[in-house]
Parts: structure tokens; C-alpha cells; sequence
């Protein structure tokens, strides 16, 4: 039997894609979790063998979820499953450890065979998502800007990142505003979420 975590912050959608795996004959859900912390919490507690975990569950995502399940000792592998397939996210995902990466627009009985290939100790990539990593921009962000748009993704007002960099406010500003003017985003959140998704940052 396969012991499954599943993560998702929709409700709909993972109690749905529970039921539905449990109806495999060799797939049991053990634990279901809402967010990327409760979801390393619970890896910890139940000891599954394969956490699905979804890519974007604020405040903690599923990399950051997969890199604290893959970090304990004998931890499950880990799935991440996603809407948003980006070269980026799957290079910081391999480099993880992350056994599959699956587009959320997958039918259950495809993620079942990922599951079952990968408690077998084999690794399944989306064929678009990988053919997309060949592809890869390079960032149009200076150094100093893309350390910026990473603190912004942490949440910080301009203030705290200007005080976290030893930077004047106004010197935060114009960074950012450069940035955004680049990518062709009206906030700087946008232009942050942006540069994550491309694996900038």
C-alpha cells in the first residue's frame, strides 16, 4: 500500500483528488494539509511514502514544503503538482529533490501511474515542462535586483527590505521601479512573482 500526504490550499480540490486516489486498490491518503507548513508538519507525523504537494499554497509554497520533507531523514518522496509550469520552478525543483512535477490539468489515472512509477524509484517530468526548460530566458535583473524582488516575495514593506539590505528606502524604490519597467509589471509583487516563476529568484 501507498501512503499518500496531499497538500493543496482548495479545499475542493484536494479532498476531491483524495477520494479519488483512495479508491486505488494499492493507495491510501494518510494526511491532507492546506498549506506548505502544516503539509512538513504532517510528512513528520504520518510518515507517508509519497507527499503531492501543490506548488502555490501561501505563506509557505511547495518548494519550500518539498525542500523541509526531502531535508529529514527517511522522509517521503515528493510530487509537486502546478498551474503554472515554469523551466525556473522545475530546475529548483530537481535540485530539491522532487521525484515529479505534474501540471494540475493531469487526469487522476496519470497521477496515479506518476505515483506508482515513483514509489518504484523512477522520476516522471511533464514532457511540455521539461521541453519548456530548453527554452529558458535569461533574467533581464541586475544582482542588486533580483536580490530586491526576493525580498519583496518575502512580504516586506519597502522600510523593512530597505532596513533587511542597509539601503535607503528611496534607493528601494528606484531598484524596484526598474525592475517592474523590465518586465512590464505595474507592482512590484507582479514583477516579483514573476521573477520566481522564471527561477530568478
Amino acid at each position: 500500500m501507498i501512503r499518500l500526504l496531499i497538500a493543496d490550499d482548495e479545499t475542493l480540490i484536494r479532498e476531491a483528488l483524495a477520494s479519488l486516489l483512495d479508491l486505488e486498490a494499492d493507495m491510501a491518503v494518510v494526511a491532507q494539509a492546506d498549506n506548505g507548513e502544516a503539509a512538513a508538519e504532517l510528512a513528520g507525523r504520518h510518515a507517508p511514502d509519497i507527499a503531492i504537494l501543490d506548488l502555490e499554497m501561501p505563506p509557505r509554497d511547495g518548494l519550500w514544503a518539498a525542500g523541509q520533507i526531502l531535508s529529514a531523514a527517511k522522509g517521503p518522496k515528493v510530487i509537486l503538482v502546478t498551474r503554472h509550469a515554469r523551466p525556473g520552478i522545475l530546475r529548483r525543483a530537481l535540485a530539491a529533490g522532487v521525484s515529479g512535477f505534474v501540471p494540475k490539468t493531469a487526469p487522476v489515472d496519470q497521477l496515479a501511474r506518476v505515483i506508482r512509477d515513483v514509489s518504484a524509484g523512477k522520476r516522471y517530468i511533464d514532457p511540455e515542462i521539461a521541453a519548456s526548460a530548453l527554452t529558458e530566458d535569461a533574467s533581464p535583473l541586475t544582482d542588486r535586483e533580483l536580490e530586491l524582488l526576493r525580498a519583496t516575495r518575502g512580504g516586506g514593506t519597502i522600510d523593512e527590505i530597505a532596513a533587511e539590505l542597509h539601503l535607503a528606502p528611496g534607493t528601494v524604490r528606484n531598484y524596484l521601479s526598474t525592475a517592474m519597467r523590465k518586465l512590464g509589471k505595474r507592482t512590484r509583487h507582479a514583477a516579483a512573482q514573476h521573477a520566481w516563476e522564471q527561477g530568478w529568484i
